[in-house]
């Protein structure tokens, strides 16, 4: 039988992809077999162990791909009331997704502040910003980003979505989330046309 894998995730195992983040220890036993991040994410499904798939795949991804998929997640968040900052922070990061540049990811900072952190959409902006470049302002020195700082945004973006309402839910709302995930994983938009209950 073929070993799955994911179009997006050229890592052959998964081990190396969860050197630097943090994973209940049923989930780093599973790691002895040397699974590919397919068999591993889906291994943790199985297990119910969803806030460590949601770790492992934010890390697996791409960054502008986690990044995309920290947007969809934190979109489901905003109801037609959000305020005008959650929906320009949200905003930002997808003009990032679209067209990585450099402006467009400076841009990300600022729409993340204003929001002083109080939405998922935040985060989805973060994990722009800390994409690549510098994290310092354009005139000082440059002092790039650690390679794992976009991940733990993502992962952020993806767990805080899940439980700022009818947090009960969070587990269904995981597994639509991760999905969506997979999606973008295979190659896919992410859209799979589920909705988060709540």
């Amino acid at each position: 039988m073929t070993e799955p894998t994911f179009k997006k995730i050229p890592s052959p195992q998964a081990a190396p992809l969860c050197a630097d983040i943090e994973l209940e220890e049923p989930a780093r036993r599973f790691l002895q077999a040397e699974p590919s991040p397919a068999a591993f994410l889906a291994q943790l499904m199985e297990q119910g162990l969803l806030v460590d798939a949601v770790r492992f795949l934010a890390r697996a991804l791409p960054h502008r791909e986690s990044t995309w998929w920290a947007c969809l997640c934190a979109r489901t968040t905003l109801g037609e009331d959000a305020r005008a900052e959650f929906k320009a922070a949200v905003e930002a990061a997808e003009r990032w997704v679209y067209t990585p540049s450099e402006e467009n990811r400076r841009t990300t900072y600022d729409a993340a502040q204003a929001t002083d952190f109080e939405s998922p959409v935040a985060w989805a902006a973060m994990a722009a910003f800390w994409s690549g470049g510098s994290m310092a302002p354009p005139e000082a020195p440059v002092v790039p980003p650690a390679d794992n700082l976009t991940s733990k945004a993502v992962a952020g973006a993806v767990l805080l979505s899940a439980v700022m309402s009818e947090p009960e839910k969070a587990p269904e709302k995981y597994r639509t989330f991760l999905a969506q995930g997979i999606d973008i994983a295979n190659g896919g938009s992410g859209r799979t046309g589920q909705k988060p209950a709540g």
